[in-house]
């Protein structure tokens, strides 16, 4: 881990969960450390400051992630507040936002998430898509998540090409001057081929071990693979670590 790492994972008021890619489990972890931090006693709120993808619901609109996210934090707000920037189709957030005539808000994203820090104690923060994905013009999810401050943590999924992507990603951060408060490997295929180099690579790239290595879990939704995450004990040392600042 970089020389500031350990006392960004120390640092209270939570974390922003990022991916070397799409798809590579963020959504998981994000949702697991919420419920890990609940169970630990903290007043925790997840945070989809954007998300890209909706469905009906009887109170409009919402995102799966974002879903997930509010239905394991222990602290009530409304929807909005959980995830203030919202697109209907699942796409990269800029182009969905244009194609309803919309633009990103970013004073919307950081009222939003000053309500969330008056309310709990912790909040996990989960980024769309990669680090770089754009929000609009000059301004993408790195500078958001430099708006808000927290400490990064990258989801590295364990498939070909992860090695190039983690690598990419992680040097992306530090250029920006974020703390990386530690990275997790989250296994996409149970049956990849030298998915043990592959750890030992990646530690050698970030120079620490993962907060937690997600192995492949067979539940079928999401809010039960992240529960299954947290209960499994993967994020315990992780979530004292965050507690204790």
């Amino acid at each position: 881990m970089n020389a500031h790492a350990d006392n960004a994972l120390r640092a209270p008021r939570g974390i922003f969960v990022t991916g070397t890619d799409t798809g590579v489990g963020k959504t998981l972890v994000a949702g697991a450390f919420v419920h890990a931090l609940a169970a630990a006693g903290a007043r925790v709120a997840g945070f989809k400051p954007v998300a890209a993808g909706a469905h009906a619901t009887p109170e409009g609109l919402k995102n799966e992630d974002a879903e997930l996210l509010e239905a394991l934090g222990n602290v009530t707000l409304p929807y909005p507040t959980i995830n203030p920037v919202l697109a209907a189709t699942p796409m990269a957030p800029h182009i969905a936002l244009a194609r309803e005539g919309r633009r990103f808000e970013r004073d919307a994203v950081l009222s939003a998430y000053r309500d969330l820090r008056a309310r709990a104690d912790v909040v996990v923060a989960e980024g769309a898509g990669g680090w770089r994905v754009p929000l609009t013009d000059g301004y993408d999810m790195a500078d958001l998540a430099g708006d808000l401050g927290l400490p990064v943590v990258i989801v590295v999924g364990l498939r070909l090409g992860c090695l190039n992507h983690a690598s990419l990603t992680l040097e992306s951060v530090l250029a920006r001057g974020l703390p990386v408060a530690g990275w997790v490997a989250s296994h996409l295929d149970p049956d990849m081929t030298g998915a043990a180099e592959n750890l030992l690579s990646l530690e050698k790239s970030f120079s620490s071990g993962p907060l937690a290595v997600v192995p492949w879990l067979e539940e079928r939704n999401a809010p039960d693979r992240s529960v299954a995450a947290s209960r499994h004990g993967l994020f315990d040392a992780a979530v004292t670590k965050l507690l204790s600042g």
